[in-house]
């Protein structure tokens, strides 16, 4: 079984360089590679490049000559391939070269997957989130008004025009009130709502990357993560985006929803019409409202894949949508008894 030395390819669990050495039997392939690479005999051991799997006496009779293996010594580990590309994304000194390579394997590769791996590798590798303005990344800005002159400014303004998106489908839904007192204060409560979001910006610095940490979506660098869907804590997949980074990035970020976890126009504004029937919107609960219409106390930033677009059936909390009296919970003052006069 042994006694043909066997062609392989080892390197070492840090460098790049390969050396080819001969060897009949895994015992002579550790001395020969632990001298060739300065590494103590002791504890070494061999593992294949691919998947890091242990080359044992009775696996190396059935190596194919020329398999790259690495050499490991007592304290090393090594779980494949991935550790390279670990190490290749770790550092900005490659990129160049792994943009050509990457690129010129991607008009070859006929396997979807590989074309996946290879078109997501090449979008990161691309990232220029670091630069913010348009004369830094003219790429960036295709597309965009030339009155956005910094791409957290225009990120910014993409979150408040979702936002005004909501407060407009509030507006709409007026048409649908049919009794002219419940329009009435249904329009004045839409005017309030209005006034608070001014006041707060529209909310759009949920995507704007330079604001304080409680007021964004995103890290400092512009990674947004998706908080999974309605009926989840997180988001089983990982998803995570950049959109500060390309202008690819950027365009994919609009399929990501701010999803209502109750939901708008099921449960939120036809809860706010109700309460209106037989009240006045100054009864009204308007900051719980503005709160699940407009904020993060109800909203998930979510991928498309996470977006369920049936039905949630959750409602409005009872307890929270009218105002709670100044004069709950206090005990009835006592009647005043006038005192006889005494003659």
């Amino acid at each position: 079984m042994f006694g043909k030395n066997k062609p392989v390819k080892i390197r070492g669990n840090s460098g790049h360089r390969k050396y080819g050495v001969a060897a009949k039997d895994v015992k002579e392939l550790l001395k020969k590679g632990c001298k060739l690479l300065q590494l103590p005999l002791s504890g070494a051991r061999v593992c294949l490049y691919e998947d890091g799997t242990i080359v044992t006496d009775e696996f190396f009779p059935t190596l194919l000559d020329n398999t790259e293996l690495v050499l490991l010594s007592k304290e090393q580990t090594w779980t494949g391939v991935v550790c390279d590309i670990g190490k290749l994304l770790n550092t900005d000194r490659h990129a160049d070269r792994l943009i050509e390579a990457a690129t010129g394997l991607l008009s070859d590769e006929k396997s979807s997957k590989g074309r996946k791996i290879l078109t997501d590798l090449l979008q990161n590798l691309k990232d220029t989130s670091d630069l913010e303005s348009r004369e830094e990344d003219e790429d960036w800005f295709n597309g965009v008004e030339a009155r956005f002159k910094t791409k957290s400014a225009y990120m910014r303004y993409n979150c408040e025009s979702r936002i005004r998106g909501y407060m407009k489908e509030v507006d709409d839904a007026t048409r649908n009130v049919q009794k002219a007192k419940v329009k009435v204060e249904f329009l004045k409560t839409s005017s309030s709502l209005l006034e608070m979001l001014k006041t707060a910006r529209y909310n759009g610095s949920y995507f704007d990357r330079t604001d304080k940490e409680p007021n964004r979506l995103c890290t400092p660098q512009g990674w947004f993560t998706c908080q999974g869907s309605f009926d989840q804590e997180v988001c089983r997949s990982l998803h995570s985006i950049n959109p500060y980074g390309s202008r690819e990035s950027r365009i994919l970020f609009s399929t990501w929803n701010l999803d209502h976890r109750i939901e708008k126009k099921r449960a939120i504004v036809p809860a706010l019409v109700n309460s209106l029937q037989n009240h006045k919107s100054t009864d009204v609960n308007l900051k719980y409202f503005y709160q699940l219409l407009f904020t993060r106390e109800n909203l998930k930033l979510v991928h498309i894949v996470c977006h369920k677009k049936g039905a949630h059936n959750l409602l409005c909390d009872t307890k929270k949508i009218f105002k709670t009296p100044s004069n709950a919970g206090k005990a009835k003052p006592k009647p005043k008894v006038k005192k006889r006069r005494l003659i």
